[in-house]
């Protein structure tokens, strides 16, 4: 194929660039169209990278893959023009392109992780169109869309479509889903990093296996930025062995540097909203020539800072905006077509900018507090310097004394790309049954049938016939526990033997409910003069009374009344308010970014504490910890640091109780279920009482009795025998299963 290129670019320059077709009404070749994409680059003044062109070889063969480069790097058109290559070709009629597969109906999907996205993605995929498919369209269908643009695409479906897999999986649930889908034969997932290790990486797995099914020539092709895992990212995907990795290396420089308090010495040893770096925080954004975006990782966090930046510099306002996702959508996107534009100084956002969005004229970005994970800080830099040949830029602001540590640690750790792997699941239940219910709505199924396709499915690969089963009997008839319950009767064989859903009432409710995103209801906030704002838990709302003051979208709001759940307000007769606050987890620290970090502690253990001096200047070189040193100095002289192989428990008794202390540095997901399992085993015991808190760095149990610690000495309290029965029985036996399982 590349061999045939030059004679082909000969052939079309005789013709023009106005018109770069082949003579006569035959469909041009793969090559033929590779033509024309290589010369809608050069026509904007641009040439391929290498890893596009092999990513266009690739999917003109029909292949799938895994398209891992560098944010900004152009992983969008490598795969977008692939699919329009492998698209049925237009033809020439005179002088007026004609699609020959006008009628064809949607042949392309494209995946993003987030709705927000979608509008940002579907204007890059058309600028492309108009000079290689002209009649082709890309349409939107997320929950955003509009119920008119929905009608349009039910009566007849463009050729591209943008949705997410919460999207999808409702088209799934069509009767005429087979007749309406089997056309398609390319998907994208865009992001694929974001979706793989959750149980919505799941929920597309087994959609794309519905289209492979009516498909078996389905190309699936996923983009990344940041994944460690490549072989096994891209077999969950493509579940196929001739899928195809391309890596695009293009050299693109990342500065990962820390804004250092003034007097580290005096700086919090505990905290994570960093108030104390305000002013630093406000003299970097003063002395940047473009846009800043600040991170933050909560959106109470994001609140507090946007209120902060304000109350220092007033006369910003207007120049500062706030993005976060229960912000409405109007407002969000507003900030984020002001961002593009370049009107903007800065604004400060959560998880709801990391991704895909293409904001040129932010020069920097800011980090308040730690990123937690490797990957995550490599893709919040990437939003500044987002183009092929920029560098990108991140500063890290600690928000105490420790996340000095976790700064040096990041950069460490992405110098040495030691970026998280992500892993899919391992065949959830409960995703299995909503699927079955979703495909019997879809069309219907054979038992047989399904179990194969499923099996054909990575993350569920190993799934077995007892398990099967056992899903079926609950659809059908809610299992052993709920069959006295027609509302779980949900799925019901013909007699064809066919598994459909035979009651609409059922099927409207299982469309309402469809996704994995498990999150608290929440209560739209509008203005008591009209206008939405944009929504709150209901757990918060439920906290307040009229009268009561609250920040929410940078604003002091009062609440006026709550009405058929929307709580109506009005513009705050105070300067301050109750922070709105959200029941969502915690991010906690990675494996990678753990160890990072460990091994920060043991150099300065072995400095300090040893004497050792070549580890003295390998761990103090770095200003981070230049400025972290007085504190290690204190711990040392006051307990000690953890050695490598040695687990660090402190003891104290106050008036509150018996306190134990340990620090694994695991992270914040892995404490939760440690502190649980040894109160339960050391109150086994012992008979005694345990509250628990955590943090990134350890956890701490606190006792209303003595506690004998010698089983978290002598490693009784840490052994694996009974360790399935020990963490069911400590999770039944405190509140965590009520606070974090619905």
């Amino acid at each position: 194929m590349t061999a045939s290129l030059p004679g082909l670019r000969k052939k079309l320059d005789k013709k023009g660039s106005g018109d770069a077709r082949l003579p006569g009404d035959l469909p041009p070749q793969p090559g033929d169209a590779i033509v024309l994409v290589e010369r809608w680059f050069a026509e904007r003044g641009q040439a391929p990278f290498a890893f596009q062109r092999e990513v266009w070889a690739a999917m003109a063969q029909g292949h799938s893959g895994l398209v891992h480069a560098t944010t900004g790097s152009g992983k969008t058109y490598a795969v977008w023009m692939g699919a329009l290559i492998r698209a049925k070709e237009v033809r020439a009629e005179g002088r007026r392109a004609v699609a020959a597969d006008a009628g064809a109906g949607l042949q392309v999907l494209w995946i993003t992780p987030m709705r927000a996205l979608a509008s940002d993605t579907a204007k890059a995929l058309r600028e492309p169109l108009a000079a290689l498919r002209p009649a082709w369209s890309v349409g939107m269908r997320t929950g955003d869309t509009e119920s008119a643009e929905r009608a349009r695409q039910d009566k007849r479906m463009p050729p591209a479509l943008v949705t997410t897999p919460e999207s999808l999986m409702l088209m799934l649930t069509r009767a005429d889903a087979q007749q309406r889908l089997a056309g398609v034969h390319t998907v994208i997932v865009d992001e694929w990093h974001e979706l793989l290790g959750s149980k919505r990486g799941v929920q597309l797995q087994l959609a794309l296996a519905r289209l492979r099914r009516w498909n078996p020539g389905l190309a699936v092709w996923g983009l990344s930025a940041t994944l460690g895992n490549l072989q096994e990212a891209m077999d969950t995907l493509c579940a196929r062995d001739d899928a195809v990795l391309v890596q695009g290396r293009i050299e693109k420089r990342i500065a990962i540097d820390t804004l250092i308090p003034k007097e580290p010495g005096r700086f919090s040893w505990a905290g994570h909203l960093g108030a104390q770096m305000q002013a630093p925080v406000v003299e970097e954004i003063a002395g940047s020539t473009g846009t800043t975006i600040i991170f933050t990782n909560v959106r109470s966090q994001a609140e507090i800072w946007y209120r902060l930046l304000i109350e220092r510099r007033p006369e910003w306002a207007g120049e500062i905006a706030l993005h976060h996702g229960s912000l409405d959508r109007e407002v969000r996107e507003w900030v984020e077509q002001a961002l593009k534009d370049g009107r903007l100084r800065a604004v400060v956002a959560t998880s709801s900018l990391d991704l895909g969005v293409d904001f040129l004229p932010v020069e920097r970005v800011l980090q308040i507090g730690s990123a937690k994970g490797v990957a995550r800080l490599l893709q919040r830099a990437g939003r500044s310097g987002h183009a092929p040949g920029r560098h990108s830029r991140i500063t890290l602001v600690p928000t105490h004394a420790f996340e000095l540590i976790e700064a040096a640690a990041a950069r460490r750790a992405a110098q040495a790309g030691k970026v998280e792997s992500r892993r899919s699941p391992e065949a959830p239940l409960d995703v299995l049954v909503q699927h079955l219910v979703s495909v019997a709505l879809g069309g219907g199924f054979r038992p047989e049938d399904m179990f194969d396709e499923l099996r054909s499915v990575p993350a569920y690969r190993n799934l077995s016939r007892e398990a099967f089963d056992w899903a079926l009997a609950f659809v059908s008839r809610g299992g052993e526990s709920l069959t006295a319950y027609p509302e779980y009767h949900r799925v019901q064989p013909d007699e064809h033997g066919v598994w459909q859903v035979p009651d609409a009432a059922i099927a409207r409710r299982h469309r309402m409910q469809i996704g994995t995103i498990v999150a608290e209801s929440s209560m739209l906030v509008k203005w008591l003069s009209g206008g939405r704002i944009g929504s709150i838990e209901e757990g918060f709302i439920a906290r307040l009374k009229s009268g009561d003051n609250f920040v929410f979208a940078g604003r002091v709001l009062e609440l006026v009344r709550v009405r058929e759940m929307t709580a109506y307000v009005q513009k705050g007769r105070k300067s301050k308010g109750i922070i709105t606050s959200w029941a969502g987890s915690k991010m906690s620290l990675s494996n990678e970014m753990s160890k990072a970090v460990l091994a920060l502690v043991h150099g300065a253990a072995r400095a300090l504490q040893d004497g050792d001096v070549p580890s003295e200047q390998a761990i103090f070189a770095e200003p981070e910890m230049q400025a972290v040193r007085e504190m290690l100095v204190v711990q040392t002289k006051l307990s000690r640091l953890p050695r490598e192989g040695r687990l660090l428990i402190e003891r104290h008794t106050s008036r509150e109780g018996h306190h134990i202390f340990i620090y694994p540095f695991a992270g914040r997901s892995v404490h939760i279920g440690l502190a649980q399992l040894l109160a339960w085993r050391l109150s086994r015991a012992a008979p005694n009482t345990f509250s628990m808190s955590v943090n990134d760095h350890g956890l701490e149990l606190l006792a209303a009795q003595p506690v004998d610690v010698a089983p978290l000495l002598n490693g009784g309290a840490w052994a694996l025998e009974s360790l399935s029965q020990d963490v069911i029985h400590s999770l039944s036996a405190g509140r965590l299963a009520q606070k974090r399982f619905r």
